[in-house]
């Protein structure tokens, strides 16, 4: 699949051309605050570079604190939040707001931005999603940023019903604009018609830790097997016993290679 982003600078920091992107989150408290085995999470950061990864999503505060050891790392990739929404708890009475621009993105040397676009709010709220979404994509393209978009359905369960309509939400955040879209694993057959339908990137995010860590490897080679070009996976590993997680990412890591096929 030929894409337009298969020249872009900051694209090939975050998608490598021999295997899947392995992503490690720790930006949850933009939105949830203090999480267990995320209490430091520049030092979680830390204890991650030595492993087989290719980066981490990062808050505006996590970039400034680990700009040294990032800078002593430069083949790992970083990819900004800069939106928040509150309360997750009450999504339908909820509000998004940014919390960082695509100029400090620039500024702060990251190579791509994320955004939320959840779907279970107000008719209003959802308004001001696509044209903040909009917006972004719009600021992006002046400093050849790429634009992570994710579809979610917040504090909602993950029936048969919710994963179609998270696909549906994810063919919104395409016609916005966005450069790559992160979604909550839906199953190998779903993985692969998503990807066979949208010519940018997809990458699918772990979630809250659930199973064992061979489930959750199952899950990460299923995906990469279907055409995911990344896995964004934090819970599900950092908050795992520390030599649990040292095999899973490893296996991750194997699986990243084996499973991968560039599809851009």
């Amino acid at each position: 699949m030929a894409s337009r982003l298969s020249t872009s600078y900051r694209m090939n920091r975050v998608f490598r051309p021999d295997r899947a992107a392995l992503v490690v989150p720790i930006d949850h408290g933009l939105v949830w605050g203090r999480v267990p085995q995320l209490e430091e999470p520049a030092n979680v950061l830390r204890r991650f570079l030595k492993e087989d990864v290719t980066g981490f999503m990062v808050s505006t505060g996590i970039v400034k604190a680990t700009e040294v050891e990032m800078a002593q790392n430069p083949a790992m990739a970083r990819i900004l939040a800069i939106d928040a929404f509150w309360p997750t708890s009450a999504p339908a009475t909820g509000t998004g707001v940014l919390v960082a621009s695509v100029e400090d993105a620039a500024r702060m040397g990251v190579d791509c931005v994320k955004l939320l676009l959840p779907w279970n709010v107000n008719d209003a709220e959802k308004v001001q999603y696509c044209q903040r979404i909009g917006t972004v994509v719009s600021a992006a393209a002046k400093w050849d940023m790429p634009v992570m978009v994710e579809p979610v359905f917040l504090n909602h369960p993950r029936t048969p019903e919710i994963i179609t309509a998270e696909m549906e939400v994810a063919r919104v955040a395409y016609d916005l604009g966005a450069d790559i879209i992160k979604i909550t694993f839906p199953g190998p057959d779903a993985t692969a018609k998503l990807c066979a339908e949208l010519d940018i990137p997809i990458v699918v995010a772990g979630g809250p830790l659930s199973g064992d860590a061979k489930s959750t490897l199952k899950d990460v080679s299923d995906a990469i097997a279907a055409g995911a070009q990344g896995v964004v996976v934090g819970r599900k590993v950092w908050q795992r016993p520390a030599e649990e997680t040292s095999w899973l990412i490893a296996e991750m890591a194997k699986a990243s290679r084996s499973k991968f096929k560039r599809l851009w």
